[in-house]
Order: structure tokens, then sequence, then C-alpha cells
């Protein structure tokens, strides 16, 4: 039996393992969700035996534990090296979920016709990481493993990846590959495939202004002492300029400026402004000025207030002038911006806004390097012609708003450039109330992934 024969054999079965993969509320933000985060590894460590590794091993570290697994068919053969995560980001708030978050249910959706999977982390990443892991099972179902293969599947991913950069470290040999396949990007669209080469970095703040020692009474008090969540605003308002410019000094020191031609290549990727609007329900794009909307999210740095709180919040009134105010900023970055000078600079600039009648702490959570990977390696071309088997079309090659932080690291400890080869949509509501993953992406992800086994071996024999 083909591979395809047999993806398309057991397409129910590798469906119904990945809801039960989302059925598992691996958040590995809350440490209510622990058990759990456990249990998912376990999981995947058993999907990876199944299906074939000859070694699948829960490796421990100092917070949520690595899967590593491996089939090495011939020490001559290329070896891929396979990278995703199992845990998920918090699905906070529940109430505007349209199923619940973790009993997934599948739908037709505009851009998914034929089904989407709504449940959290089934775009990103589980969906994503366990295609890998069927093209495993149907390359070794049909005798048709053309490289080595390795996976390390990690649970740390949606809070910074604290420990995987020390278990990298300590695995170099282990780890060594000759192409890095990660899925946790998205496509342009299922008629315009596309490859991710640009990722940017990612800085994650947290500040507290204090005013007065305790809540006050807002009429004894209100006008006479300073309320940290109006000194918060305007502080945060100060953060940026009339043109959305980052007003931190030094912020753009280090900004990798793209020429004119690879501005204009950038923008030749299928783009619809009115329909982005709509999907939206935006009445107009924002941003930097002298950018485009492509641009903005994929070769200019940001800077986004991620949540903001303090004082009373509750049902009814309550006239109090809170002591303490509280926001989480984020900073995305983007070639050759450091997270950590960042960081320093973020906080040396924010406590300088604060006025003397309120104090000011500023805790750095976690951050990641930016990256652009080349589109010319052989591990890229095998990805663009499985990508032109399975579509039908040449993929697009693109640059991408979010963070991977593995990938610089990789680049840098591993000497590899990862494909950064996704198959989701950004209409998927990743991180948002309503995650979903189309169904014909999880299929025709798994086919392409096989796909690229045999392009990859071809071209490096070649």
């Amino acid at each position: 039996m083909s591979v395809n024969n047999y993806i398309q054999t057991h397409k129910e079965r590798f469906l119904n393992e990945l809801l039960d993969l989302l059925r598992i509320p691996s958040v590995s933000a809350d440490p209510k969700f622990k058990e759990e985060v456990f249990k998912a590894a376990e999981f995947v460590k058993d999907s990876l035996l199944k299906a074939g590794a000859d070694v699948a091993e829960i490796c421990e570290t100092a917070g949520y534990p690595i899967v590593y697994g491996e089939k090495i068919v011939d020490t001559n053969l290329p070896t891929v090296l396979v990278y995703g995560h199992y845990d998920v980001q918090p699905a906070d708030p529940y109430e505007l979920w349209d199923s619940p978050p973790f009993e997934p249910v599948i739908k037709k959706t505009e851009n998914h016709p034929e089904g989407a999977i709504f449940a959290r982390g089934s775009a990103d990443d589980k969906g994503q990481f366990y295609m890998h892991v069927k093209a495993f099972e149907a390359m070794m179902a049909a005798d048709d493993l053309p490289c080595n293969v390795k996976f390390m599947i990690e649970g740390e991913e949606e809070v910074g990846s604290d420990n995987l950069e020390a278990f990298v470290l300590e695995n170099k040999e282990k780890l060594k590959s000759d192409v890095i396949l990660i899925s946790d990007t998205h496509m342009i669209s299922m008629q315009d495939p596309s490859i991710t080469v640009g990722l940017r970095g990612l800085t994650y703040m947290e500040v507290e202004v204090t005013g007065p020692n305790r809540d006050l009474h807002s009429g004894t008090y209100g006008g006479a002492v300073a309320n940290p969540i109006n000194v918060l605003c305007k502080m945060i308002a100060s953060l940026k300029d009339e043109n959305e410019h980052i007003t931190i000094p030094g912020f753009y020191d280090k900004v990798q400026e793209l020429t004119a031609e690879q501005r204009q290549r950038l923008n030749e990727a299928p783009f619809d402004l009115a329909d982005y609007k709509a999907k939206l329900d935006v009445a107009t794009v924002h941003g930097e000025k002298g950018y485009t909307t492509i641009e903005r999210v994929g070769i200019r740095p940001t800077l986004d207030v991620n949540g903001i709180w303090g004082g009373y919040t509750g049902e009814g009134a309550k006239t109090v002038l809170p002591s303490k105010a509280y926001a989480k900023i984020s900073m995305r970055l983007v070639p050759d911006q450091d997270w950590k000078e960042i960081a320093r600079l973020f906080e040396d600039y924010f406590k300088s806004l604060a006025p003397s009648s309120v104090k000011v702490k500023v805790r750095s959570h976690h951050g990641g390097s930016p990256a652009v990977v080349s589109d010319s390696s052989i591990g890229y071309r095998a990805a663009e012609a499985a990508m032109e088997e399975t579509f039908g079309k040449r993929p697009i090659p693109t640059r991408e708003g979010g963070s991977i932080p593995i990938v610089a690291l990789f680049q840098k400890e591993l000497g590899s450039d990862p494909i950064l080869f996704g198959f989701g949509l950004d209409t998927d509501a990743l991180h948002s109330p309503n995650e979903h993953y189309g169904v014909q992406n999880y299929f025709i992800g798994i086919e392409t992934i096989a796909a690229f086994f045999r392009h990859f071996r071809k071209l490096s024999e070649s």
C-alpha cells in the first residue's frame, strides 16, 4: 500500500486521534492544568511508539517535559528533525467560545467549507505537529521512509520555552540533523500556499504602578492624590507618537531595513484589504505610517498592550481610587533586534515616564529572537516541491508576524535553517476564542510532509 493510500484508508482514525489529543487541556501557563500537561506528553510519546519510532521518551526539564523520539533507518541517509509543542494557550474567556474549548467539534466555515475542528490547540500547535506523527506512521506502514527522523515536541512554547535552550545545548549530538521541520505557522490560503521565511521576535513585559498605600474613597481623595490607572494610561500613551512610531530611545537602532526590491516582492503576495477589514469588522487598518499592512505585520516591530487592570471591576459601582494599576505589554521584534536589550530599553524608558507621585515596577516575562530563513536551501526547495505536488501551485515565500523563539536558537546552536512548514490560516483564531483548524488542512498537511521526505532525500543525493 502506498503512503497516500494508507492515509486515505486511515483518515477517520487519524482525525479521531487528534480529537483525543485536543481533549487534553494542556495549558502550560496555568498551574491548575499541570497534570493535564504531563498527560499530553504521555499521549505524544505513546503516539510516536505506535507510529513506529525505535525510541520515544519523556525528557524531564526544570519545567514541563520534552518528548523525544527517533527512527534511524540508515545512518548514511539524511536526517529530518521535527519540532512542535503540545502545550496550548489558556482558553479564557470561556464564555466567548461557541462550544467548550476542550470538547472538539467539527463545523463548516467560510474558509473551511469541508469542516474545521474547533478546539483550543487545534491549529496551535497540536493539529499541526500531529500531522508529522501521522505522516511518519504512513511512511513506516508503507515501508517508504526515505530519511531518518527525529522528534522534539515540547510543553512550554506558550510560556516562552524557558527550558528548551538548556535541552538543546545538552543534546546537540542527539538532535543532529540535516533539516528541521516546524509546522507552527500559517499559509496565505488553500488556493495560495506559502512558506514562512521570516518571524518576528518577542519581548513580553509586565508593569505595576503604585500610588497611595491603600485603595481610597474617590470622593474624599479624588483630585488630590494621583490615580495609578490614570497615570498608567498616560505612560502607555507616551510609548508611541502620532505616527505609531515607538518612542523608546534606541528601540530602532538595530532594525534591519529591507530594500525597495525586497519590500516590493513582499507586497506581491495576494492580499485583499477590503476582505481583511471585513473579516475583522474594522472600518480601517491602523499602524506605523509609511508601511503597508503586510509590512506592518511582517517586517516592522510593534508595541501592544495585551492586558490592563486595576481598581474595581466587579458588578455595580464602587467609587474607589485604586492603590495599584497593572499592564502586560508585548513588543514584536525584527532582525537584528535583541529581545533582552529591548527589555532593558523599555524598562529604563517606562520608569522615566513616571511622575514622582507614583512608584513603578517593571518585570520581564520572556522573549525570543527574530529569525529569517533561507529560501534557497535544499530544505526549502524540498518543501517548495512538496507543496507544488500536493497543492498544484508553487508556494509563495512570506514573512509572518508571530514569534517562535526556537527558530533562532536552532539556527545558532544546531547550525541548520528550520523550514517553517505551516498549514493553518490566519483566520483560524489562534490564541482567541473559537480557535479552529481545517480538516482538509490537516490531511493535505500529512500528505505534503510525506512528499517533503521524498523530495528532501532526492535533492540531498543530487
